[in-house]
């Protein structure tokens, strides 16, 4: 995982001041990245029940981050799902 995800670019693309490393964009971003690595994984090992789980968990925990930024600031909300080509 560690091989296919780079932290430390996502970091820097999506910190909103030069000490950030954990506000909801950067939250956002790295659970994305493993989300979509996570995808890749099980369309070639389909029956891998134990990551399914996990990927389900990643995604909920994405969408609670996702609402909170979005009751608490809009336009962050919809630039952040612009930059991550997310649907909503």
């Amino acid at each position: 995982m560690s091989d296919a995800i780079d932290k430390q670019d996502l970091i820097t693309k999506f910190k909103t001041h030069d000490k950030d490393t954990g506000s909801c964009d950067v939250q956002i971003a790295l659970l994305t990245a493993r989300i979509l690595h996570l995808t890749e994984h099980l369309r070639t090992h389909r029956k891998d029940f134990h990551s399914r789980r996990g990927l389900l968990a990643l995604a909920s925990r994405r969408r609670k981050l996702l609402d909170y930024l979005k009751r608490h600031d809009l336009p962050r909300y919809n630039e952040l799902l612009q930059r991550l080509n997310l649907r909503k």
